[in-house]
């Protein structure tokens, strides 16, 4: 457990195979790797009976990319990062700048404002 080094080795933004619009950040550390994301980026507005997005969702992709020191999603690949372990079996909710003392919690940003994005 603690702050771990790791090498973003693949993203994945898009939809997953029930239409809800997600990302996944794949890193490896210590011989291990992980996914780190899943939140929801957009959500079922009954009203208009469709999917929608919303603008914490474009907030989160930016606070990403700033985090980790890149312009874009493409750029994520093969970049180092910090994470904070948790406990085997565990989330990782917090990725930090490899130099910079710069973190992003994924899991405190998506429950600041009580919604369920998981």
């Amino acid at each position: 457990m603690g702050i771990k080094n790791a090498r973003i080795t693949e993203t994945m933004l898009g939809r997953e195979d029930h239409g809800i619009l997600t990302f996944m950040i794949f890193v490896e550390f210590d011989g291990a790797g992980c996914g780190i994301g899943g939140y929801a980026l957009d959500c079922y507005n009954k009203n208009l009976m469709k999917r929608v997005y919303s603008p914490k969702s474009m907030e989160c992709i930016a606070k990403i990319l700033d985090t980790v020191g890149v312009d874009t999603w493409e750029e994520l690949t093969g970049k180092y990062i910090r994470i904070e372990d948790v406990e085997w079996g565990g989330v990782i909710n917090s990725i930090g700048n490899i130099i910079e003392d710069k973190w992003f919690n994924l899991k405190d940003f998506f429950s600041s404002d009580g919604t369920n994005y998981r």
